[in-house]
Protein backbone atom coordinates (compact mmCIF):
# COMPACT_ATOMS: atom_id res chain seq x y z
CA UNK A 1 0.00 0.00 0.00
CA UNK A 2 0.83 3.49 -0.97
CA UNK A 3 1.37 5.83 1.56
CA UNK A 4 -0.41 9.19 1.73
CA UNK A 5 2.08 12.09 0.29
CA UNK A 6 1.69 15.41 2.14
CA UNK A 7 3.55 18.48 1.94
CA UNK A 8 3.91 21.48 3.84
CA UNK A 9 3.02 24.55 2.07
CA UNK A 10 4.88 28.28 2.75
CA UNK A 11 3.66 31.21 0.70
CA UNK A 12 4.65 34.72 1.42
CA UNK A 13 1.17 36.12 1.35
CA UNK A 14 1.40 40.02 1.23
CA UNK A 15 0.55 40.43 -2.96
CA UNK A 16 -1.88 39.40 -5.24
CA UNK A 17 0.60 37.78 -7.38
CA UNK A 18 2.39 35.40 -4.62
CA UNK A 19 -1.29 33.86 -3.71
CA UNK A 20 -2.36 33.20 -7.00
CA UNK A 21 1.29 31.43 -7.59
CA UNK A 22 0.46 29.72 -3.98
CA UNK A 23 -2.77 28.65 -5.35
CA UNK A 24 -1.59 26.85 -8.73
CA UNK A 25 1.04 24.86 -6.84
CA UNK A 26 -1.89 23.78 -4.35
CA UNK A 27 -4.45 22.54 -7.17
CA UNK A 28 -0.95 20.96 -9.13
CA UNK A 29 0.15 19.00 -6.16
CA UNK A 30 -3.71 18.42 -5.17
CA UNK A 31 -4.39 16.57 -8.99
CA UNK A 32 -1.17 14.62 -8.12
CA UNK A 33 -3.31 13.59 -4.89
CA UNK A 34 -0.98 14.72 -2.54
CA UNK A 35 -2.34 16.94 0.20
CA UNK A 36 -1.41 20.03 0.78
CA UNK A 37 -0.57 21.56 4.03
CA UNK A 38 -0.65 24.92 4.62
CA UNK A 39 1.41 26.94 6.91
CA UNK A 40 0.07 29.32 9.39
CA UNK A 41 1.61 32.97 9.44
CA UNK A 42 0.54 36.69 9.31
CA UNK A 43 -1.95 37.96 6.79
CA UNK A 44 -4.16 34.83 7.05
CA UNK A 45 -7.03 37.15 6.28
CA UNK A 46 -5.84 37.89 2.53
CA UNK A 47 -7.16 34.09 1.64
CA UNK A 48 -9.74 33.10 4.13
CA UNK A 49 -12.91 33.46 0.47
CA UNK A 50 -10.32 32.24 -1.13
CA UNK A 51 -11.63 29.29 -3.26
CA UNK A 52 -8.26 27.05 -3.24
CA UNK A 53 -5.86 28.45 -0.01
CA UNK A 54 -8.97 28.68 2.51
CA UNK A 55 -9.62 24.84 2.14
CA UNK A 56 -6.42 23.73 3.06
CA UNK A 57 -5.40 22.22 6.33
CA UNK A 58 -3.69 24.71 8.73
CA UNK A 59 -0.42 23.95 10.37
CA UNK A 60 0.65 25.93 13.62
CA UNK A 61 4.16 27.44 12.76
CA UNK A 62 5.92 25.68 15.44
CA UNK A 63 8.08 22.44 15.44
CA UNK A 64 5.74 20.37 14.37
CA UNK A 65 4.58 21.40 11.60
CA UNK A 66 5.93 19.49 8.99
CA UNK A 67 5.40 16.33 10.83
CA UNK A 68 4.65 13.67 8.37
CA UNK A 69 5.09 15.92 5.59
CA UNK A 70 7.78 14.59 2.95
CA UNK A 71 8.70 18.17 1.77
CA UNK A 72 8.79 21.74 2.73
CA UNK A 73 7.52 23.84 -0.63
CA UNK A 74 8.71 27.78 -0.17
CA UNK A 75 6.98 30.55 -2.66
CA UNK A 76 8.19 33.83 -1.73
CA UNK A 77 12.29 35.72 -1.18
CA UNK A 78 15.06 34.14 1.16
CA UNK A 79 13.15 35.56 4.22
CA UNK A 80 10.40 33.26 3.77
CA UNK A 81 12.79 30.74 3.32
CA UNK A 82 15.15 30.97 5.85
CA UNK A 83 11.47 30.92 8.04
CA UNK A 84 10.52 27.56 6.66
CA UNK A 85 13.90 25.87 6.78
CA UNK A 86 13.26 26.07 10.68
CA UNK A 87 10.48 24.15 9.97
CA UNK A 88 12.06 21.56 7.80
CA UNK A 89 14.99 21.27 9.36
CA UNK A 90 12.81 20.37 13.03
CA UNK A 91 11.82 17.23 11.12
CA UNK A 92 14.67 16.26 9.04
CA UNK A 93 13.02 16.59 5.41
CA UNK A 94 13.87 18.85 2.51
CA UNK A 95 13.15 22.31 2.09
CA UNK A 96 12.58 23.81 -1.71
CA UNK A 97 12.43 27.51 -2.39
CA UNK A 98 10.52 29.18 -5.50
CA UNK A 99 11.62 32.63 -6.00
CA UNK A 100 8.74 35.43 -5.54
CA UNK A 101 10.65 37.90 -4.47
CA UNK A 102 13.94 40.10 -5.21
CA UNK A 103 17.29 38.50 -5.33
CA UNK A 104 16.32 35.08 -3.86
CA UNK A 105 19.68 33.38 -4.05
CA UNK A 106 18.48 30.44 -1.77
CA UNK A 107 15.47 29.61 -4.00
CA UNK A 108 16.14 26.63 -6.92
CA UNK A 109 13.11 28.21 -9.59
CA UNK A 110 11.20 31.23 -9.77
CA UNK A 111 7.98 32.58 -11.06
CA UNK A 112 8.70 31.69 -14.44
CA UNK A 113 9.25 27.96 -13.69
CA UNK A 114 6.84 27.29 -11.12
CA UNK A 115 4.91 24.87 -12.32
CA UNK A 116 7.95 23.07 -13.56
CA UNK A 117 9.21 23.03 -10.04
CA UNK A 118 6.06 21.85 -8.55
CA UNK A 119 6.01 19.04 -11.79
CA UNK A 120 9.48 17.65 -10.24
CA UNK A 121 8.01 17.31 -6.61
CA UNK A 122 5.32 15.48 -7.80
CA UNK A 123 7.62 13.65 -9.66
CA UNK A 124 10.64 13.18 -7.51
CA UNK A 125 12.95 14.24 -9.80
CA UNK A 126 14.73 16.24 -7.66
CA UNK A 127 18.12 15.51 -5.68
CA UNK A 128 18.55 16.56 -1.55
CA UNK A 129 21.95 17.69 -0.37
CA UNK A 130 22.45 18.79 2.64
CA UNK A 131 23.95 22.64 3.69
CA UNK A 132 25.95 23.11 7.18
CA UNK A 133 24.59 24.94 9.93
CA UNK A 134 25.92 26.52 13.29
CA UNK A 135 24.83 26.44 16.16
CA UNK A 136 25.23 29.07 18.57
CA UNK A 137 25.14 29.61 22.26
CA UNK A 138 24.98 32.93 24.59
CA UNK A 139 27.09 32.85 28.31
CA UNK A 140 27.51 35.49 30.65
CA UNK A 141 29.94 36.37 32.97
CA UNK A 142 28.66 33.78 35.54
CA UNK A 143 29.08 31.00 32.89
CA UNK A 144 25.64 30.59 32.64
CA UNK A 145 23.92 29.51 29.13
CA UNK A 146 21.66 32.85 28.13
CA UNK A 147 19.96 30.85 25.07
CA UNK A 148 20.72 28.71 22.43
CA UNK A 149 19.83 28.43 18.87
CA UNK A 150 21.01 27.66 15.49
CA UNK A 151 21.59 29.54 12.01
CA UNK A 152 21.09 28.44 8.21
CA UNK A 153 22.97 31.76 6.76
CA UNK A 154 24.64 33.52 9.73
CA UNK A 155 24.65 34.46 13.46
CA UNK A 156 25.31 38.29 13.14
CA UNK A 157 26.91 39.72 16.93
CA UNK A 158 24.96 43.56 17.43
CA UNK A 159 25.96 46.37 19.09
CA UNK A 160 22.45 47.67 20.79
CA UNK A 161 24.30 50.90 21.63
CA UNK A 162 24.55 53.29 18.72
CA UNK A 163 26.22 56.04 20.54
CA UNK A 164 28.97 53.87 21.25
CA UNK A 165 31.17 50.89 20.19
CA UNK A 166 31.00 47.42 20.96
CA UNK A 167 34.54 46.01 22.73
CA UNK A 168 34.47 42.65 22.15
CA UNK A 169 37.71 40.12 21.62
CA UNK A 170 37.41 37.84 18.60
CA UNK A 171 38.41 34.06 20.15
CA UNK A 172 38.92 31.16 17.72
CA UNK A 173 39.72 27.36 19.53
CA UNK A 174 39.52 29.18 22.62
CA UNK A 175 42.21 31.29 21.90
CA UNK A 176 42.26 35.46 21.61
CA UNK A 177 43.04 36.59 17.73
CA UNK A 178 42.12 40.37 18.35
CA UNK A 179 40.17 42.98 20.49
CA UNK A 180 38.70 45.86 18.93
CA UNK A 181 35.72 48.14 19.40
CA UNK A 182 32.98 47.62 16.82
CA UNK A 183 29.43 47.48 15.64
CA UNK A 184 29.52 43.32 15.74
CA UNK A 185 30.81 40.17 14.34
CA UNK A 186 29.60 38.30 11.89
CA UNK A 187 29.92 34.11 12.09
CA UNK A 188 28.50 32.80 8.73
CA UNK A 189 28.12 29.35 6.70
CA UNK A 190 28.94 29.50 3.25
CA UNK A 191 25.57 29.73 2.37
CA UNK A 192 25.28 32.71 4.22
CA UNK A 193 28.65 34.00 2.81
CA UNK A 194 26.48 35.87 -0.11
CA UNK A 195 23.84 37.02 2.47
CA UNK A 196 24.54 39.70 5.23
CA UNK A 197 28.14 38.58 5.32
CA UNK A 198 28.90 39.48 1.79
CA UNK A 199 27.70 42.74 2.46
CA UNK A 200 29.62 43.54 5.32
CA UNK A 201 33.07 43.16 3.19
CA UNK A 202 33.23 39.15 3.40
CA UNK A 203 33.75 36.79 0.23
CA UNK A 204 32.12 34.51 -1.41
CA UNK A 205 32.30 30.58 -0.25
CA UNK A 206 31.01 28.11 -2.26
CA UNK A 207 28.30 26.62 -0.63
CA UNK A 208 29.86 22.69 -0.84
CA UNK A 209 32.70 24.49 1.17
CA UNK A 210 32.98 23.48 4.55
CA UNK A 211 34.24 26.11 6.71
CA UNK A 212 33.14 29.05 9.15
CA UNK A 213 33.25 32.83 7.62
CA UNK A 214 33.75 35.56 10.47
CA UNK A 215 33.39 39.46 9.20
CA UNK A 216 34.03 41.85 11.87
CA UNK A 217 31.52 44.65 11.45
CA UNK A 218 32.94 47.96 10.82
CA UNK A 219 35.30 47.37 13.76
CA UNK A 220 37.73 50.10 14.99
CA UNK A 221 40.86 48.50 14.37
CA UNK A 222 44.02 47.54 11.85
CA UNK A 223 43.21 43.54 11.69
CA UNK A 224 39.71 43.18 11.33
CA UNK A 225 39.83 41.19 8.10
CA UNK A 226 37.60 38.41 7.44
CA UNK A 227 38.61 34.97 8.40
CA UNK A 228 37.68 31.29 6.66
CA UNK A 229 38.20 28.84 9.63
CA UNK A 230 38.03 25.29 10.14
CA UNK A 231 34.35 23.42 10.14
CA UNK A 232 35.55 21.62 13.27
CA UNK A 233 37.02 25.17 15.21
CA UNK A 234 34.66 27.15 17.71
CA UNK A 235 34.17 30.90 17.48
CA UNK A 236 33.58 32.99 20.15
CA UNK A 237 32.73 36.73 20.64
CA UNK A 238 33.34 38.21 24.09
CA UNK A 239 31.90 41.31 25.07
CA UNK A 240 33.50 43.69 27.48
CA UNK A 241 31.77 43.79 30.77
CA UNK A 242 32.25 47.48 30.65
CA UNK A 243 31.01 47.93 27.20
CA UNK A 244 26.76 48.25 25.92
CA UNK A 245 24.48 45.34 25.23
CA UNK A 246 24.30 43.30 22.89
CA UNK A 247 21.79 40.82 20.56
CA UNK A 248 22.85 37.67 18.67
CA UNK A 249 20.51 37.34 15.60
CA UNK A 250 20.34 34.03 13.92
CA UNK A 251 18.91 34.15 10.25
CA UNK A 252 17.67 37.66 10.49
CA UNK A 253 14.55 36.69 13.21
CA UNK A 254 15.70 34.47 15.85
CA UNK A 255 17.27 36.56 19.08
CA UNK A 256 19.53 35.47 22.03
CA UNK A 257 20.13 38.76 24.15
CA UNK A 258 23.97 39.51 24.87
CA UNK A 259 24.37 41.15 28.47
CA UNK A 260 27.80 42.93 28.92
CA UNK A 261 30.49 40.64 30.17
CA UNK A 262 28.90 37.84 27.70
CA UNK A 263 30.25 35.30 25.33
CA UNK A 264 28.65 34.35 21.48
CA UNK A 265 29.74 30.88 21.15
CA UNK A 266 29.14 29.19 17.42
CA UNK A 267 30.02 25.78 15.95
CA UNK A 268 29.18 23.76 13.50
CA UNK A 269 25.81 22.84 13.52
CA UNK A 270 24.43 19.86 14.75
CA UNK A 271 22.03 18.86 12.29
CA UNK A 272 22.37 20.21 8.35
CA UNK A 273 19.74 21.77 6.20
CA UNK A 274 18.35 19.36 3.67
CA UNK A 275 18.18 21.30 0.33
CA UNK A 276 16.56 20.85 -2.81
CA UNK A 277 18.65 20.67 -6.19
CA UNK A 278 15.95 20.87 -9.44
CA UNK A 279 19.12 20.33 -11.36
CA UNK A 280 23.04 19.63 -11.62
CA UNK A 281 23.97 23.94 -12.65
CA UNK A 282 27.20 24.85 -11.34
CA UNK A 283 26.92 27.55 -8.10
CA UNK A 284 29.23 29.76 -10.35
CA UNK A 285 26.08 30.09 -13.00
CA UNK A 286 23.75 31.04 -10.03
CA UNK A 287 26.57 33.54 -8.55
CA UNK A 288 26.27 35.32 -12.33
CA UNK A 289 22.91 35.10 -12.66
CA UNK A 290 21.58 36.39 -9.20
CA UNK A 291 24.46 39.35 -9.16
CA UNK A 292 24.01 40.33 -12.61
CA UNK A 293 27.73 39.41 -13.07
CA UNK A 294 29.11 40.75 -16.55
CA UNK A 295 30.99 37.97 -17.98
CA UNK A 296 30.79 39.28 -22.01
CA UNK A 297 34.49 38.69 -23.47
CA UNK A 298 34.70 34.93 -21.92
CA UNK A 299 35.62 32.14 -24.54
CA UNK A 300 35.76 29.69 -21.97
CA UNK A 301 38.81 26.79 -22.48
CA UNK A 302 39.50 25.43 -25.98
CA UNK A 303 38.23 22.41 -26.97
CA UNK A 304 40.55 19.02 -26.78
CA UNK A 305 42.54 21.37 -24.14
CA UNK A 306 43.39 20.09 -20.76
CA UNK A 307 44.53 21.89 -17.59
CA UNK A 308 46.50 24.76 -18.33
CA UNK A 309 46.81 23.89 -21.71
CA UNK A 310 48.35 20.95 -21.86
CA UNK A 311 46.73 18.56 -24.46
CA UNK A 312 43.77 16.43 -22.77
Amino acid sequence: MTAEREILLVPHLFRESNIASAARAAEMLQEAGITVRLLEQEQMDAIETHPVLSGLTRAAADDNAALGCELVLVLGGDGTFLRAAEHARAQDIPVLGVNLGHVGFLAEGDAESLEESVRQVVDKTYRVVDRMTIDVAVIDQEGQVVGTDWALNECSVENLDRTRVLDATLEVDFRPVSSFGCDGVLVATPTGSTAYAFSAGGPVMWPELDALLVVPNNAHALFAKPLVVSPRSTVAVESEHTTSSAMAVMDGFRRIPVPPGSRVEVSRGSRPVRWVRLDDKPFTDRLVDKFRLPVSGWRGPRTGRGVRGVDA
